[in-house]
């Protein structure tokens, strides 16, 4: 009960509301106490009338007139005369008088407060106007032992009332904060519960309901989460099933690709010139593709294995990617231009940067191919003193909006509409594996600009 959001609001509810009885309580206190004097000086006012009236009233019933007003003395000014009009014996000497003609709020709580704490009994002179325009001032000497009994009696009657009025608020605010807030909250964990024991499934989902804005904000931002995290889960599934359909293909791939690697071994010894000029780019293809089959197979997930890192002639790699894109687009107006430095050596995993280059080389093909017209793919290369720069440029369309906004991302950032987005997702990841960086430069209806870097730090001492 203490650990549950209603069980301590109910607690707090009535701690607050006592609270303020308690702020109530000691100015009521003080006004109950000024209101009993008030009213032994009415009484002791008609009983002096009573014998003003009469001069010859008999001493029994002066002393019944004193005792029904509950006094001692009454002394009556009238006509700047001051006359004590009644009188009897008095148990103890006057300790304190208090003058209610002109007596301020504080000074009220503070005689109440101090006449509550004082247990003995003692006498005092009370002053005050007399009711009707009765005389100038009225003055009476009474015990304080009833005063403090009946202040007592009023404060407990108080307090009681205040227990059950916090008690009642208390219960009906425990009702109304359980349907408006306790209610919402607990479905809302609820669907939080549903939804974590099976996140995949999109019908348990939060549909927000609730009309407390700050719950439904709550609900709101629940649903974008459980959405994403939805979104995110069935991809990593496909991506999950894509990977083992892959390392299958992979392996019987490898196993054909093996085969053609024997025959590239005789077309070799061939001495036809165009064949001798062809075989050994076929036969480097072959090797590459049978590597990365091996590596498919070897790791058995989308994570690329760490580059092997050697020193390479750049301008060999790039001219084998050029020389590939152009055998696709044999009857195509689309021209390949390549500006690398003669002897730029750098320090990399060879393959794995071929395939970074291949993949923006061939993204740009294709969006020259599909634009339907001319267009031209430049490559060139430059360095730093810090590191080396790969420029990947082309004349296209440019990338279409979607692509713009996924980029780099797998099955999102396709840049045709038949595209995977994979081609990016790879060259970047082959690139951070160096260290470097994939930046889109610009893009837009006059061309697509990629730009690799590379860092060098210790490796440039290798070059």
């Amino acid at each position: 009960m203490l650990n549950s959001l209603s069980g301590r609001f109910v607690i707090l509810t009535a701690v607050f509301v006592m609270l303020a009885e308690i702020l109530i309580f000691v100015p009521s206190i003080a006004r109950y106490r000024e209101d009993f004097l008030m009213d032994r000086l009415e009484r002791a006012q008609i009983a002096s009338l009573a014998l003003l009236a009469d001069d010859m009233i008999d001493p029994s019933v002066q002393e019944e007139l004193l005792d029904n007003a509950g006094v001692f003395n009454v002394v009556l000014r009238r006509d700047e005369a001051r006359q004590l009009v009644l009188s009897s014996p008095m148990p103890h000497p006057i300790s304190e008088t208090f003058d209610l003609r002109d007596t301020g709020a504080l000074e009220l709580i503070g005689d109440a407060i101090a006449r509550l704490s004082q247990r003995e009994p003692d006498v005092i002179r009370v002053i005050g106007q007399p009711a009707r325009m009765g005389g100038l001032l009225i003055e009476v000497t009474l015990e304080t032992s009833t005063l403090r009994a009946a202040m007592v009696d009023y404060g407990l009657r108080i307090l009681v009332l205040s227990a059950v009025i916090s008690l009642i608020t208390a219960i009906m605010l425990n009702l109304a904060v359980r349907r408006i807030l306790v209610k919402p909250i607990r479905r809302l964990v609820e669907h939080m519960k549903s939804y974590a024991s099976a996140p995949e499934d999109a019908r348990r989902v939060i549909v927000p309901s609730a009309s407390i804005r700050e719950v439904r904000e709550a609900e709101d931002t629940l649903l974008s989460l459980q959405t994403q995290l939805t979104h995110a889960l069935k991809q990593r599934e496909r991506l999950a099933q894509l990977g083992s359909g892959v390392a299958k293909i992979s392996h019987d791939l490898r196993n054909i690709l093996t085969s053609a690697q024997l025959f590239t071994d005789r077309i070799e010894m061939s001495q036809d010139p165009a064949v001798m000029r062809m075989a050994p780019k076929l036969v480097n293809s072959i090797t590459r593709a049978v590597h990365l089959c091996e590596s498919t197979l070897a790791f058995g997930k989308a994570e690329e294995r760490a580059p092997v890192l050697t020193s390479f002639d750049l301008q060999e790699i790039i001219s084998d990617v050029i020389e590939s894109e152009k055998l696709s687009v044999a009857d195509f107006d689309l021209s390949f231009s390549v500006d690398v430095p003669d002897g730029l050596k750098i320090r990399g995993d060879s393959e794995q940067m071929y395939r970074a280059i291949q993949n923006l080389a061939r993204n740009a093909r294709q969006a020259i191919v599909n634009s339907g017209s001319r267009g031209e793919i430049s490559v060139s290369a430059s360095e730093t003193s810090a590191e080396w720069l790969i420029y990947v440029a082309d004349t296209g369309p440019g990338l279409p909006p979607k692509a713009q906004e996924y980029l780099f991302q797998p099955f999102q950032g396709g840049t045709t509409r038949d595209g995977t987005g994979l081609g990016l997702s790879i060259a970047m990841e082959l690139v951070r594996g160096h260290g470097g960086e994939l930046t889109l430069l610009q893009t837009g209806p006059q061309g697509t600009t990629f730009r690799i870097s590379l860092p060098k730090g210790d490796a440039a001492q290798g070059k």
